[in-house]
């Protein structure tokens, strides 16, 4: 029983490893320790259900429950201690290059949207993902995935043209 689960899904999760993280990391806002906690939650979930998903979409499947595990932690008040990757104590790095400062900015920016717009923006402008798959995974109709996408990104130009303004 457990070979036949095994099959493909050792080679799907190492090769979709990077990719389900970095968009599990723009779900949550740029954290990447709840970023890997999701993407692991989202391979638990599919290792269940492998033997039904894998002749389908597992894509899909696990894309729909990253959406959908990071809305539910996104209701969370708590989410116990938050690790951080550098201590508090120690000098950060002296050259940052400007792709890492322009990924966090918009990381910041991205965390401030609702969970629906931020999940909406990365499915459709991020995954590249058509309009209508973008509204089933979200579970609503495609005028409303439209909408939250619309909406988030036009916040997003906000946030970020907020943060070039110079100071008068």
């Amino acid at each position: 029983m457990e070979q036949v689960r095994a099959d493909g899904f050792d080679e799907f999760a190492a090769a979709r490893w990077s990719t389900l993280l970095h968009v599990a990391r723009l779900l949550t806002g740029g954290d990447r320790q709840r970023a890997e906690d999701l993407v692991q939650e989202a391979l638990v979930k599919l290792w269940f259900a492998w033997p039904k998903i894998a002749d389908q979409a597992p894509e899909a499947y696990v894309r729909t429950v990253l959406v959908r595990l990071a809305a539910r932690s996104a209701r969370r008040r708590w989410w116990g201690e938050r690790p951080v990757e550098q201590l508090p104590d120690r000098a950060g790095p002296v050259d940052v290059s400007s792709a890492v400062a322009e990924r966090s900015r918009l990381e910041g920016a991205l965390a401030q949207l609702s969970p629906k717009q931020r999940a909406a923006v990365v499915l459709r402008y991020y995954e590249d993902l058509p309009e209508a798959q973008v509204a089933q995974v979200l579970g609503c109709p495609v005028g409303t995935a439209r909408s939250h996408a619309s909406r988030g990104v036009a916040r997003l130009r906000q946030i970020l043209s907020d943060a070039v303004r110079p100071v008068t």
